[in-house]
């Protein structure tokens, strides 16, 4: 498949990029990028929640009152979750980490990126760069493309320290490396922006 290439101006620049058919035009599988995003997700989480038990409280152990005859329920230790001291079962430490095959999340990136191209959700913007760190310089571009107020991903090719320190202020605006770029930044947009030197990256990681 083939996208017109434009310029920072928003202006067709004449030219043409041909993108992989294997990469941006596969049927998607939506349970390879379920399981993909899943495993983003679930790798980010820090697994430090933790409440104490009924065996972390400090108090008497001794039985609160008679077993039989007061005509109310039971009662044992003071520390007994039904009185407020700890928690029965409660969140302890662990790791949500969990590994997924190579080839699946390769098939659920694939996928991702041809559901955006079936949305026409694909802008592919020559290559450029700013002379200086401006924030003002990435709210001009998005004026210029008609994406302002939607949440947007630019892929770029290289690491271009003066467009990501210019984009890192923006709250709908990320900035994401073509060899890093994942299922969950993917669909996480309305608008994906390829840099006309990303596509060849991502083809050669996803091939």
């Amino acid at each position: 498949m083939e996208l017109n290439i434009i310029n920072t101006k928003g202006e067709a620049t004449g030219k043409k990029a041909k993108l992989n058919d294997d990469v941006f035009a596969i049927t998607p599988n939506d349970h390879a990028i379920y399981l993909d995003v899943k495993q983003i997700q679930a790798n980010g989480r820090q697994g430090t929640h933790q409440v104490k038990e009924r065996g972390e409280f400090a108090g008497s152990t001794k039985k609160l009152k008679r077993q039989k005859g007061t005509g109310g329920a039971r009662s044992g230790s003071i520390k007994n979750p039904t009185y407020g001291n700890g928690r029965a079962h409660g969140p302890r430490p662990r790791d949500y980490n969990f590994k997924l095959n190579i080839k699946l999340k390769r098939l659920a990136r694939r996928s991702a990126l041809s559901q955006k191209a079936l949305e026409n959700r694909i802008t592919v913007i020559e290559n450029f760069t700013f002379e200086a760190p401006k924030t003002k310089q990435c709210i001009e571009l998005l004026k210029n493309l008609n994406l302002e107020n939607k949440k947007i991903v630019l892929v770029l090719g290289t690491n271009d320290k003066n467009v990501i320190l210019s984009a890192r202020n923006m709250e709908r605006f990320t900035i994401a490396q073509a060899q890093d770029l994942n299922t969950l930044d993917i669909l996480n947009c309305a608008q994906l922006i390829l840099s006309e030197n990303s596509i060849p990256v991502i083809e050669t990681v996803l091939s």
